[in-house]
Formats: structure tokens, C-alpha cells, sequence
């Protein structure tokens, strides 16, 4: 990895150099060499290249390497990794007694987290490495399906050496091997995933990872922040708004209300992009072709939430996010509304761990200021004299 992050100096104290803003927004954190958003056009960069060429043409695999090598493989360095892969799918025994012990009610996210910290604890020892992003990234699958499958009480499954990320997958939750098309669909939703910036799990696991603690700690701490409705936890939102709409006829009556009411589109809208996602472009394709029936749905209430919004809202740019399409997408490969977000999780750990290893190697402790706007100068009272 090479070492391209640098941490910007600390305000002194009485420094104006960088006024406090809600939420971060618009302070530079950090620099990366991993990814790259432009919010204003519409595009997303991984090392150079543009999303829509990736997730049209690689697998996870590539990206992933892409991600953690800073270049895309040849064909003899992506043999490798995927060996590597297909060696690293177990599960120990400590972590199954853990699976095995979760209430079948246990969110699939939370499963995940457990599973995670876990596995760190047997298996994990001094500073990151790219072999523990390895490891990590070909469990994340595993942990899922197999707590998918014990909470359905059934017996998890091996994984099959010849099959690839999307596909392992897709055949430890079913028992069936799946279909070119649905390891089309998932392997482009994973490609699309697989980093996005400076965003808050990626920013939190590189906090964690700047103060020296090991790497399942800060993936760990990554997944619970990417658990969130406001970052990854939107796609089940997204059916289940879907879900209550109910029919394109009462889809332009029901999207008025909400708005008219405040209430929240979800899938609509995102903290960096002020014109259309490009991830969610892939994913509308994808969607059109994977379910036609559920698309004409979706399609419909996206034209008709814009338009209203427009109206409602004139100069105010919202748009689909990458959410609002990954809902049709996973439904049509047979997840289940909370297997959404996990499953953005097994996309997203070779984002994180990328940024972990970059954050490493040239750590400088992330310790910003904050402003305060407490009472000062107060006069202290004796505990027996307070009223």
C-alpha cells in the first residue's frame, strides 16, 4: 500500500482556520488515493477508474484487489486471490458456538457485528495487513449465510471452491448454484459498493484504526455505523415505502402527502451527489432487467417523486440514490428485506479495509477540535450548599 493519506494539522487553540460545520460538511478529514467522488457531475472513481466501466465489466474479485493493491490484477494475481479466498471461508469453532447461541430473532446486521468482533478475537493479532483484509472480506459472506440459514433452521452450508464471491453467496444461503444472471446482478452491486469516499463507516473505521487497534476492531466499528438508516440501513426503507404505496395508480397521491406531510422518501437524496447517483444508473439498468414487473413500480414513483418534488420543492436537487434501485436488485436475487444491509457490508469490507491499510501506513492519530458552546466561568457551590 502505498502511503498517501496524510491527516491535516490540528487548529491551535483560538484558531479560526476551520470553522465548525454540522456534520463535517465540507471539512477535508483526510486524503485518500482510493476513491473518488464528484458530487457536482455525477461520477465515482476507484484508483482512476470510472464506476460505470468496473461494474460493467469485473468482478468483485478485481475491485476488491484494485482497491488494496492500487491497480487491477493480471490473470495469474487474480487466480491468487481468489485461492486465497476459497482457503479463507471457515468459520472457527468458537464463532459457530457464537452463531448457533443468537436468537433466530437477532437482526442479520447485528449477527454480522457479533460474528466480526468474534472472529477478531481468536484470530487477530498486531497491526493490519493485507492478508487480514483478505481474511475478513471472504468471511463476511460466510458469517451472513450461515446465520441465514441457522435462524431458518437450517444446516449452513460448505462453500464450493469453484464458485466466485458473488456466487459462493448466493449458494450458501440457498443450496441451490444460482443462475449467470443473479451472479451478474450481485457481482455489479458489489462492484458498485465497494468504496465511496469519505463516507461516515468509512471515516469511523479509520478512526479507529488511527489510534493503533486492530483491524477487526475497526471493521467492527465500521459495520455498526453503516447499520444506520441515515447511511446504509435505507434499502428495506425503500421497499417498505414501496410495499405501502401499494400501486402505480395511488403513487402520485401517496408521494404528494409525504411530501406535503415531511415525511421522508427514502431512497431519494444524498449528502454528496447534487445530480444523479451513479451507482444508482447501474442499478436502474439492472433492476429494469432483473424484475420488469417490480421496476415498472420503482420507475414510476422515482419520475413522479422527482417531478412533485420539483414542484413542491423548486431548486432543491434531489435525486435517486444508490439505495432506491439496490432494493429491486436484491429482491430479485431472493434476499430478504434485512439481509439488505449486510449485504452492503460484504461489498463495502474491501472499501474499509482498503482505507484501513492506507490509514495505517502513515498513521497520524484523527483527533479533530470541538467548538465549544458551553457556559464558562461559573461559580462552584459546595455539594451541601446547593439547593
Amino acid at each position: 500500500m502505498s502511503p498517501s493519506m496524510s491527516e491535516h494539522n490540528s487548529p491551535q487553540p483560538g484558531s479560526t482556520a476551520q470553522s465548525a460545520k454540522g456534520g463535517l460538511e465540507g471539512i477535508v478529514a483526510a486524503t485518500t488515493g482510493i476513491s473518488k467522488v464528484e458530487g457536482q457531475t455525477g461520477r465515482l472513481i476507484y484508483r482512476g477508474y470510472n464506476i460505470h466501466d468496473l461494474a460493467r465489466s469485473t468482478t468483485y474479485e478485481e475491485v476488491a484487489y484494485l482497491l488494496w493493491f492500487g491497480r487491477l490484477p493480471n490473470a495469474q494475481e487474480l487466480k491468487q486471490l481468489k485461492e486465497q479466498f476459497a482457503a479463507e471461508r471457515t468459520i472457527p469453532e468458537e464463532v459457530m458456538t457464537i452463531l448457533e447461541a443468537l436468537p433466530a430473532a437477532t437482526a442479520p446486521m447485528d449477527a454480522l457485528r457479533t460474528a466480526v468482533s468474534a472472529w477478531g478475537a481468536v484470530a487477530i493479532q498486531g497491526t493490519p495487513t493485507i492478508d487480514q483484509a483478505i481474511a475478513l472480506t471472504a468471511r463476511f459472506p460466510v458469517f451472513l449465510a450461515t446465520f441465514e440459514r441457522l435462524r431458518k433452521g437450517k444446516k449452513p452450508l460448505t462453500p464450493l471452491a469453484e464458485l466466485g464471491h458473488a456466487a459462493n453467496y448466493l449458494y450458501m444461503l440457498t443450496g441451490q448454484i444460482p443462475s449467470e444472471e443473479h451472479v451478474r446482478g450481485l457481482n455489479s452491486y458489489l462492484v458498485l459498493l465497494a468504496d465511496h469516499g469519505m463516507n461516515a463507516s468509512t471515516f469511523t473505521g479509520r478512526i479507529v484504526a488511527s489510534t493503533e487497534s486492530d483491524i477487526a476492531s475497526a471493521v467492527v466499528a465500521a459495520i455498526g455505523a453503516l447499520k444506520g438508516p441515515l447511511h446504509g440501513g435505507a434499502p428495506a426503507l425503500v421497499q417498505d415505502m414501496l410495499r405501502e404505496i401499494g400501486s402505480v395508480e395511488n403513487a402520485e397521491s401517496w408521494i404528494r402527502n409525504a411530501i406535503t406531510s415531511g415525511k421522508k422518501l427514502m431512497g431519494f437524496g444524498h449528502r454528496v451527489y447534487k445530480t444523479t447517483d451513479p451507482r444508482a444508473e447501474e442499478l436502474r439498468e439492472m433492476a429494469r432487467v432483473a424484475d420488469p414487473d417490480s421496476f415498472k413500480m420503482a420507475r414510476t414513483v422515482e419520475e413522479l417523486a422527482l417531478a412533485i418534488l420539483q414542484e413542491l420543492k423548486p431548486g432543491r436537487k434531489l435525486y435517486t440514490n444508490v439505495e432506491y434501485y439496490s432494493a429491486a436488485l436484491m429482491a430479485s436475487v431472493g434476499l430478504s428485506g434485512d439481509m439488505f444491509t449486510p449485504t452492503f457490508a460484504v461489498s463495502r469490507v474491501a472499501g474499509w479495509t482498503a482505507h484501513i491499510l492506507e490509514q495505517v501506513s502513515n498513521n497520524r492519530l484523527i483527533r479533530p477540535e470541538a467548538e465549544y458552546t458551553g457556559p464558562m466561568d461559573l461559580h462552584f457551590v459546595p455539594l451541601e450548599q446547593r439547593s
